[in-house]
């Protein structure tokens, strides 16, 4: 089984989208799961609408103390995070992700387009996914987008509190650390609708400086430091 969690707060406006997207997949071996932040809008009264969706609201310490309760409530063998306002490209995709589950692959990911709050598509995801993962393919930054990225559970860690912003960006490299790379699939499609007005959109130079950190904890400060003056500079 899958388990897709969904991390909301006031999502009323965006969360129905997310839900009908769960909802009309043509793959059934998943369980949804909605953690709230004990939002004061309809945003409760939106999941509680669809059958079978698990809920945990309460207040926490921020998106990623959210999904680390997601994968605590998680059942299912691989994770998928699937925040309110983002959406599969379409009804299959699902299937394709879980065909690879029975496979037994570690990691399953995908591109991603970016879309706006009314669902119309921006255009593609400025990084691509690489053709094979690799120990250091995200030393050159997040190439794949957290929600098209599928891991099992058994490799996935609790996401780190000391990030604020970046902290999927640590946690896909050290499920990535942990993986077997032999045993790591790209889809070959785009997978994810990714609604652009996010919290690290909203906190962009904060998401580079704390990004550094991740990427010298990681690939040392040299790299780290190459990378970000390629940003600066515009090369990606």
């Amino acid at each position: 089984m899958i388990s897709i969690i969904t991390i909301t707060f006031n999502a009323e406006k965006t969360l129905r989208r997310t839900m009908e997207s769960v909802a009309n997949q043509t793959c059934r071996d998943y369980e949804h799961i909605v953690i709230d932040g004990a939002s004061r809008d309809r945003t409760l009264a939106i999941a509680r609408s669809y059958e079978g969706v698990r809920i945990l609201s309460e207040p926490d310490r921020g998106l990623y103390d959210a999904m680390n309760k997601g994968i605590a409530m998680a059942r299912g063998e691989y994770l998928l995070f699937l925040n309110a306002g983002d959406t599969f490209s379409g009804p299959e995709v699902l299937e394709a992700y879980a065909e690879r589950t029975r496979k037994g692959d570690d990691i399953i990911f995908a591109d991603t387009q970016i879309v706006d709050k009314t669902g119309t598509v921006l255009g593609p995801r400025h990084y691509s996914a690489p053709a094979r993962l690799e120990k250091d393919s995200f030393a050159k930054g997040m190439l794949i987008c957290h929600q098209a990225f599928m891991v099992k559970r058994s490799l996935a860690p609790e996401y780190d509190l000391q990030y604020r912003l970046s902290s999927d960006y640590d946690w896909t490299i050290r499920c990535i650390n942990a993986a077997d790379m032999d045993k790591c699939t790209n889809l070959n499609m785009v997978a994810i609708n990714y609604l652009s007005d996010g919290l690290t959109d909203r906190n962009k130079y904060k998401s580079l400086r704390e990004r550094y950190r991740v990427m010298a904890k990681h690939y040392g400060h040299l790299s780290a430091l190459k990378r970000h003056a390629e940003l600066v500079l515009g090369i990606r």
